[in-house]
């Protein structure tokens, strides 16, 4: 491993990192402690997004995303051979950052769910209806695909991009906008790595819902929906928009 990609990889794994710990510590602050609604959730999320890549994007870009790795390999000519990597270090992020988060609360964990029966949800997402996962396939790639869209939007050279230090505003904007129009059939992942990570550490940790071990096997939506919606996203983009631009 490269000096240049330990740091890459350095980069995305706090980037994630903070993300997660934002957005898993607001619903744990609404579940947990009746905290606020959804309105504060997809605010913290998406704020957390944008703290987030201020922590990354000056070293890679700030994918935070392995829907935004990939599609970028796709379509902006991203090294395939740091894809895995970066991934890796995604779901590493977020599965430490759950653990955080757990740590943190884990009084009122154990006071709420003594038996860790019901609240992996903190953590992870699930489909509103559990006998429907088409449903919520088609509520994550849809998703994946706005996020795609206008992240390739907001950053194209070609088109009208914000000022750097205002992107990962923008971006965070984009975060917010798509869980309250969005997510409500299957929890609001748009992101392979936030749900997977955190997913696994409720397998460690032993919660008993955690959608892995529990036999529910919805646990494929939010890693194939945001992946299948985030090419779409960049290729309708690229077809639609991009190439109506002079080239810079």
């Amino acid at each position: 491993m490269t000096k240049g990609l330990s740091s890459e990889l350095i980069a995305e794994f706090f980037g994630t990192l903070v993300l997660i710990l934002f957005g898993n510590g607001v619903v744990a602050m609404a579940v947990l402690f009746d905290k606020g609604g959804y309105t504060n959730i997809t605010l913290a999320w998406g704020l957390g997004v944008t703290m987030g890549i201020y922590i990354a994007g000056k070293i890679t870009g700030a994918h935070l995303n392995p829907a935004v790795t990939i599609t970028l390999a796709v379509f902006r000519g991203f090294s395939w051979a740091k894809v895995i990597p970066y991934c890796i270090v995604q779901i590493a992020g977020a599965f430490v950052a759950a653990a955080i988060v757990f740590w943190n609360y884990r009084p009122q964990f154990l006071t709420v769910d003594p038996g860790l029966e019901k609240t992996a949800g903190i953590f992870t997402t699930f489909p509103a209806f559990p006998g429907q996962p088409m449903a919520g396939l088609l509520d994550q790639t849809l998703g994946t695909a706005l996020l795609l869209l206008l992240i390739f939007a907001i950053t194209d050279e070609r088109n009208s991009p914000p000022g750097s230090n205002m992107t990962p505003l923008m971006v965070g904007l984009v975060v917010v906008a798509i869980g309250m129009a969005f997510g409500g059939m299957h929890g609001y992942a748009i992101n392979p790595a936030r749900d997977f990570g955190p997913r696994l550490f409720t397998v460690f940790a032993g919660f008993k819902n955690n959608g892995l071990t529990d036999g529910a096997a919805t646990f494929w939506v939010p890693i194939v929906g945001p992946l299948v919606g985030g090419l779409l996203g960049g290729a309708v983009y690229d077809l639609c928009i991009r190439r109506q631009l002079p080239a810079k």
